[in-house]
């Protein structure tokens, strides 16, 4: 039996199945609203879509700011694909969220790329409240971010910090006539954080591969949560065929490469120990404290460290400590630069401070004479925060009532710390670069 079936009868099969798709979602979205009526205010919905149309076009933090303010709320409703979000524009309603309610608040929501990039989120930032969740909380306190362990690794950055000031003084006291070029500064700023974050991390500069460079660059960008994958989780094919997860998957090949590497290295000198107690007599980078838990499975309380947590902490440390940190310094330096007076001063407090020969060795007990530009910086990380929008909470357990909004679970909540930094009713000329605003 031969079964034929004409073009006409393949487009009406699938406009009947598109049609059924539309009626569905549609009929979701309308249960929702009538479960739900006292959400925050916001803009009108599009069938489908919601809030997607308004979010394109500028960078999302500056389109949350903008739609927050012509709503004129606190606390503002978005929908976006299938996903309710609430976004939070003030520092009254951010406290609500992340001090008030922090537990109802605690959890994330589920993002693809930081699923795949981070084993199935065994890392810090995105992973679900729960266990797992409380024992990074206790390792990060207690081992790898305690006071201690940073103090630890303050020759590492005298000596990094100590290296760009003396290539920055060899590249201005060439003649032109001599080659002398423009300085990339981003570039050094980069390749400084980097080697700081890799030697702390993993005890050396790492030699790092163009593959794991995309990844540093992008992960951020993927894990940002507005991907259209991320957006209609009930699509389970979107992200294979927009190609989102096999290009994830390729960054995530690229990155386990590396990290098996550098585990590897660690676990041979590891063996290969000469001191009594077993240690080699090295000082211990990140990369062994994990190494330790994770051998030892130290009384840090369930479940156990696996080699896919070692992994994703590591990761994670490597591009937040990269990224974060490029980022500010290269804000920072573009508003000194782009305003003399501000130069001028902190010129004249780095050369009392350092001296002006640019010899003298970077020392981090100096830097608490360095005031204003502290207050530089300060300002800096409000016009520039590193993070414009926080990374997503979500209440899986309960809905919580919020100022006199009700908030649903499953809920997503973006707080906009850029919006909130650039708030006129917080902060006067909001817009304006003054370091002298954080003299008190």
């Amino acid at each position: 039996m031969i079964i034929s079936c004409s073009s006409f009868d393949i487009s009406f099969l699938l406009a009947l199945t598109i049609i059924l798709v539309i009626t569905l979602f549609i009929l979701k979205q309308k249960l929702s609203k009538t479960a739900v009526s006292n959400l925050p205010p916001g803009p009108r919905k599009l069938p489908i879509i919601g809030n997607i149309h308004q979010m394109a076009g500028d960078q999302p933090h500056r389109r949350l700011t903008d739609l927050a303010r012509k709503h004129g709320s606190d606390v503002m409703s978005l929908q976006l694909g299938e996903l309710s979000h609430i976004v939070i524009s003030t520092p009254e309603a951010a406290k609500l969220v992340m001090k008030t309610h922090d537990v109802a608040f605690a959890s994330r929501p589920y993002l693809l790329a930081a699923d795949v990039l981070y084993y199935g989120c065994k890392d810090i930032a995105f992973a679900p409240y729960g266990d797992h969740w409380r024992q990074m909380r206790k390792l990060c306190t207690l081992e790898l971010l305690s006071a201690r362990r940073v103090e630890s690794f303050r020759r590492i950055r005298e000596e990094e910090v100590s290296n760009l000031v003396a290539s920055l003084t060899a590249a201005a006291g060439k003649p032109v006539d001599l080659g002398r070029k423009p300085v990339d500064l981003t570039r050094m700023v980069s390749t400084v954080t980097s080697a700081i974050t890799s030697r702390a991390a993993f005890g050396k500069a790492q030699e790092l591969t163009d593959a794991f460079m995309i990844v540093v660059d992008n992960a951020s960008d993927v894990c940002a949560g507005f991907r259209i994958s991320d957006l209609y989780p009930s699509f389970k094919l979107l992200p294979v065929l927009t190609g989102f997860k096999a290009k994830l998957e390729k960054m995530r090949e690229a990155s386990d490469s590396v990290l098996d590497q550098i585990i590897s290295e660690h676990k041979a000198r590891r063996r290969a120990a000469v001191v009594k107690d077993g240690h080699d007599g090295k000082k211990e980078d990140l990369v062994d404290v994990l190494l330790n838990l994770q051998e030892n499975q130290l009384d840090l309380g369930a479940p156990p460290i696996t080699m896919e947590v070692v992994k994703a902490i590591t990761l994670e440390l490597f591009l937040a400590g990269i990224e974060t940190s490029t980022t500010t310094i290269g804000w920072t330096m573009s508003e000194i630069i782009n305003d003399p007076r501000i130069l001028q001063m902190v010129q004249r407090e780095v050369r009392q401070v350092f001296g002006s020969d640019g010899k003298k060795h970077f020392d981090e007990a100096s830097l608490d004479q360095l005031n204003y530009l502290d207050m530089v910086i300060a300002e800096s990380l409000r016009l520039h925060p590193p993070a414009p929008l926080l990374v997503p909470r979500e209440n899986v357990d309960q809905k919580v009532k919020l100022i006199s909004y009700d908030v649903p679970i499953n809920t997503s909540v973006i707080v906009n710390v850029w919006a909130i930094n650039r708030d006129p009713r917080y902060w006067k000329e909001a817009d304006r670069f003054i370091p002298e605003r954080f003299m008190d």
